[in-house]
């Protein structure tokens, strides 16, 4: 009821069918409504962000610790000549020595030398007169110790300045007699990293910029195809069944696009096939229902009264109450199929003879047909096959009638057992006017009927089909040479194939 139902309403309110190739409407000039766009963008420029932050970062402190350690290592150098060289003079001659060394160093503009005595106070300075003051720095007492070029970075004490000194001590006769200091300021190497930093952040600045741009284009360029999959998929939903996009592109998306048109056809086919389905089974129903009906109350009236005519009507009756309950049978199989509760009572069976008990049965019946059934018995014995023998004779039986219903018209069907191979064939053939070629690659899809305009719910073939697959084997339908349908099974030889 609920079906028919259904079926009423969308007579009433019927979907407009879409043409095949339309365009949904481009979504180049629609925001997103969502937060992905956005989300997309944030995510990108912050990874960007913390790249360039960390290369800035680290190219400083790269460029930082180069000049730091250049500048001490010269500093060291030249304290260490200049120590060697006051080596080589006495006690006393060093610090005359040692001043004309002060005053004629050539980068006093940009190094301090200092001639400290070895208690580490201050004898001489190239910058300023600080003789008698102290060195509060622990390069000085360090380098007196061990008697080594020992050196110092970090704030000076008095100044607050950022500097560099190295302090190399001078030895004479084992005993250390004075220490020259090399000290230099920071202060240019800071302003240098200032500029570098700037620099190196403008970089990154415009980086972040050309991958903002470079992202937003790459972003539209993904998200516009998917909000245009989700326009139609929503339209899909809403009933626009058959409703096609334009596909722009060969990669992923484009595999997207031609999924969703796949579907919202198969969508459309399924719910034609659907109502067709309903149609055709309450049209078959309501045939045999009003028959049965007719006949019952015409009987139960007592409005025929000769006994040929009763038994003709008991007969019709019987006749379409048969045909109601196969109709029946079919559906519960079906249901049986789509629900996944299609079991099979397997056994070793005589195939040959499941296949001549349904030759048997339908040959009177089609003879009282004026219809001709040619059986072609097998030459030799076919070997004991694994299956069910209920299933199987169902299938037989269901063809033979299909045979009737579509190909009838021919006076003829042929009915043919072997063995090709590993494999029992059985063909059905009859005489009819076949099946149009562009209808063979669905004649076995649930619900499908085509032009034939015989009567049937449309799912025999697909339970038929369903059953020949449980057993390993295959029905193939085609055009017999010369006119005609046929229908091929092949069945696997052997218990452990099933």
């Amino acid at each position: 009821m609920e079906q028919e139902n259904r079926g009423k309403r969308k007579k009433k309110k019927p979907v407009k069918p879409e043409p095949a190739a339309e365009e949904v409407q481009p979504a180049a000039d629609r925001r997103p409504r969502g937060k992905l766009r956005w989300r997309w963008l944030f995510n990108t420029l912050g990874a960007t962000l913390v790249v360039v932050a960390t290369a800035v970062t680290a190219f400083s402190l790269a460029m930082y610790s180069y000049y730091t350690s250049t500048i001490l290592a010269t500093l060291e150098s030249k304290a260490q000549t200049a120590a060697g060289m006051f080596r080589n003079y006495t006690e006393t001659t060093y610090l005359y020595t040692a001043r004309q060394f002060v005053n004629q160093f050539e980068e006093k503009n940009y190094i301090e030398v200092q001639i400290l005595s070895a208690g580490g106070r201050v004898l001489m300075s190239s910058m300023m007169d600080i003789s008698g003051a102290g060195v509060e720095t622990p390069d000085v007492p360090k380098s007196i110790e061990s008697k080594r070029v020992e050196a110092y970075t970090g704030p000076d004490p008095n100044t607050g300045d950022h500097i560099i000194a190295a302090s190399a001590p001078v030895v004479y006769n084992g005993t250390v007699v004075g220490v020259v200091r090399m000290v230099t300021s920071l202060r240019q190497v800071e302003n240098q990293m200032f500029r570098i930093i700037a620099i190196t952040s403008g970089l990154g600045l415009v980086i972040l910029i050309v991958m903002g741009v470079t992202a937003s284009y790459f972003i539209k360029s993904v998200l516009d195809p998917v909000i245009r999959v989700t326009e139609t998929a929503k339209r899909i939903a809403t009933g626009s069944y058959g409703v096609q996009m334009e596909s722009r592109s060969n990669d992923e998306m484009g595999d997207l696009v031609d999924a969703i048109n796949d579907m919202s056809m198969k969508i459309d086919q399924a719910e034609r096939t659907q109502s067709e389905f309903i149609s055709s089974v309450s049209h078959e129903l309501r045939t045999p229902l009003t028959a049965i009906s007719g006949w019952a109350e015409t009987l139960y009236n007592g409005e025929v009264r000769d006994a040929a005519d009763v038994k003709k009507g008991m007969g019709i009756i019987v006749s379409e109450a048969q045909r109601l309950t196969r109709m029946v049978e079919e559906l519960l199989e079906f249901s049986r199929m789509e629900t996944g509760r299609f079991n099979l009572s397997v056994e070793p069976i005589d195939i040959l003879a499941e296949l001549e008990d349904a030759v048997y049965t339908y040959r009177e019946f089609f003879r009282r047909k004026n219809l001709e059934l040619d059986y072609t018995e097998c030459d030799e014995d076919l070997p004991i096959i694994s299956g069910d023998p209920e299933r199987l004779r169902q299938v037989f039986c269901n063809l033979l009638d299909n045979a009737d219903k579509h190909g009838g018209s021919g006076g003829r069907i042929e009915v043919s057992v072997g063995r090709e191979e590993d494999d029992v064939v059985i063909r059905i053939r009859d005489h009819g006017p076949g099946v149009p070629e562009d209808e063979l690659p669905y004649i076995k899809y649930k619900f499908y009927k085509g032009s034939s305009k015989a009567r049937g719910s449309g799912i025999g073939l697909a339970v038929c089909d369903e059953i020949i697959n449980s057993h390993n084997g295959t029905l193939d339908i085609g055009n017999a040479p010369g006119g005609g349908c046929v229908v091929t099974i092949r069945l696997p030889i052997g218990v452990e194939n099933v």
